[in-house]
């Protein structure tokens, strides 16, 4: 490609400035690299004027939602609440830019803002891991994945923080050669550049310090049937093991239960939704597998110090 690429980079209240700064960086290194503008950016946010990222940073921007050139590349970069920061006009503007063929993507969290503007159904989707619950109850039809970007969609979506960079890299590496991407890299001190299908989350061996294949499979299958738990018992077949050889080895590595280590799984989740989602707590403590409101309230108050209700409450 010879002819200078532009990406607008749409600003959500919120954003993370991570995400932002490594989809940013590797752009203004290329240039700087080649020794040519191959590309060029712009900075847009809904008052055309600021945006201020989750760490309270304020960063000026060049545009507001005025109509955008033909060819322009638009990234929505967004973070923590950003179902909060997902406004009409914001939705508006993309449903506008995307019927005049604009091509669109996002950055962590902002799927979810590219998901409320019904672009996502059936598309295979990346976005950051703390997103995965709400992003799952709100958009069943979207193909939600664990990868750290997508980019063989007609959206392109990376799941923020440094997969930002990955991104920009790999399209680097399609624009201009592997060369100058591994070059760029290079100048990021960035030595471990990853693919798209690689997953987001460091894996349960790493985490863990495990090489047990059934521990690893068990938390999976935990983590599969949040709606509908697994007894130990019916884990354990699921295995081909027996329910005391699975007790040991949540207690050798794990240092707890199979059962307690369910719960947990489940209280993590049924958090996520009370502070990412307006579900009642009744739709949450369904969505987590308690069929009594009463038992979900009681066990999460016993884990947490304070009630679903109380929680949303002083986070809100």
């Amino acid at each position: 490609m010879s002819e200078t690429s532009h990406f607008v980079f749409l600003l959500v209240e919120n954003f993370s400035h991570l995400a932002f700064s490594c989809a940013l960086e590797p752009l203004r290194i290329a240039n700087l690299l080649s020794g040519r503008e191959l590309y060029r950016w712009s900075l847009a946010s809904e008052d055309g004027t600021s945006a201020t990222c989750s760490n309270r940073s304020v960063t000026l921007v060049n545009r507001g939602f005025e109509p955008l050139e033909r060819g322009d590349r638009l990234f929505v970069v967004s973070g923590i609440h950003v179902q909060n920061h997902t406004t009409p006009a914001l939705l508006n503007f993309l449903r506008r830019e995307r019927a005049a063929g604009m091509s669109i993507g996002a950055i962590c969290s902002g799927a979810y803002v590219l998901a409320r503007a019904g672009f996502l159904t059936g598309v295979k989707t990346a976005i950051h891991w703390e997103f995965h619950d709400l992003f799952g109850e709100e958009f069943p039809e979207v193909d939600l994945v664990r990868n750290v970007f997508v980019t063989d969609e007609k959206f392109v979506t990376a799941s923020g923080g440094t997969a930002a960079a990955d991104l920009m890299l790999h399209l680097i590496a399609r624009e201009h050669g592997r060369d100058l991407s591994t070059a760029i890299a290079d100048q990021m001190v960035y030595n471990a550049v990853r693919e798209g299908t690689a997953a987001q989350r460091v894996s349960l061996q790493s985490r863990h310090g495990m090489r047990n294949a059934h521990l690893s499979r068990a938390i999976e299958l935990m983590q599969e049937h949040v709606e509908e738990p697994l007894s130990p018992f019916v884990l354990a077949g699921r295995l081909g093991i027996s329910t005391r050889q699975l007790e040991r080895l949540f207690g050798k590595f794990l240092n707890t239960s199979p059962k307690r280590y369910m719960m947990e799984i489940r209280l993590t989740r049924a958090r996520n939704l009370i502070v990412q989602t307006e579900q009642s707590v009744s739709e949450i403590a369904m969505a987590c597998g308690f069929t009594s409101t009463s038992h979900f309230t009681k066990v999460f108050r016993s884990r947490y110090g304070v009630t679903p209700v109380a929680h949303r409450t002083t986070l809100g």
